[in-house]
């Protein structure tokens, strides 16, 4: 069996801009609040992260800001991923000096490539880091899917230990499951199907939701896990009209919104993406005040 970076609820967090920059007194709060209120892993400078709009330096310093937090609470996992192969070794290698315990790799986005360009392009990046791998498949974002045979090519690599499956089609996670079974853990990158894939084997959730939500998140599947399934299954539902919400603008609009709504002061997302419509923010003020 592969090594278990985490099981549960890993939170994809969110980062804090101000006019300086990256606020790390106040990422540093919510690296706190979520360890505090349950989640079992934070992973920094993702999607949900804006890491596409961040310099470098940024990114480290949110990065190391993230496991000093930690202090080893909870592991603490960095995006690394990019679409040269050569630049996301060299920042991986950066990025593992900092005492993170795993990477999470998107695939390449806009120049895409083929499933024999996905193994080439994971295979030389895991041969050049010792640090656990989890590969990121989010078709919609980055126009590349990560076919289930491809999966079972990648799991034979030691250290590519994980998939976060974020594509939204439950038979392709299943076919991942059965042909890769132990060999590649599987995560849920949706928090709309958070039980289906725990369902079909997977060892729990990269959440959005958990930003806002820590410990109910954690919980939901914590429930599972001890065989709670109509529990479980409940929460899952009950938290359908905040997701729906937390997901009404592209992500991470709406989670960027909700933690201003909630206490923090996390402004406003860099451009290209703006600050939440007034009509969609009240939407998400009523879901959170509802749930």
């Amino acid at each position: 069996m592969k090594k278990i970076l985490f099981k549960g609820c890993g939170t994809a967090i969110s980062t804090p801009f101000d006019e300086n920059g990256v606020n790390l007194k106040e990422f540093e709060r919510l690296v706190n609040f979520q360890i505090e209120n349950g989640v079992d892993s934070i992973i920094v400078c993702g999607t949900t992260g804006e890491a596409s709009t961040m310099t470098l330096d940024e990114k480290l310093a949110t990065i190391s800001c993230a496991v000093k937090t930690s202090h080893g609470r909870v592991p603490i996992i960095a995006g690394t991923g990019g679409n040269n192969t050569k630049q996301v070794i060299e920042y991986s290698k950066q990025v593992e000096k900092l005492g993170v315990d795993g990477l999470l790799i998107v695939t390449p986005y806009y120049n895409k490539c083929t499933q024999n360009g996905l193994i080439e392009h994971y295979k030389l990046i895991a041969s050049e880091v010792s640090l656990p791998i989890i590969l990121y498949s989010v078709a919609g974002r980055t126009g590349v899917n990560i076919e289930p045979k491809t999966c079972y090519e990648l799991s034979k690599i030691e250290n590519i230990v994980a998939i976060k499956e974020a594509s939204g089609n439950l038979s392709q996670v299943a076919e991942i499951a059965h042909l890769c079974g132990d060999n590649l853990h599987i995560y849920s990158g949706n928090d709309d199907q958070v039980l289906p894939v725990l369902s079909l084997g997977g060892l729990g959730v990269i959440s959005v939701l958990s930003n806002v939500k820590p410990q109910y998140t954690h919980d939901m599947v914590q429930n599972f896990f001890d065989g709670n399934i109509k529990k479980a299954t409940e929460m899952q539902l009950h938290a359908l009209p905040l997701i729906k919400a937390l997901f009404s603008e592209v992500n991470p609009i709406p989670v960027k919104e909700a933690l201003n709504i909630i206490g923090f002061d996390f402004g406003v997302p860099r451009l290209p993406l703006t600050k939440m419509t007034e009509s969609k923010a009240e939407i998400l003020k009523k879901a959170i005040l509802d749930f």
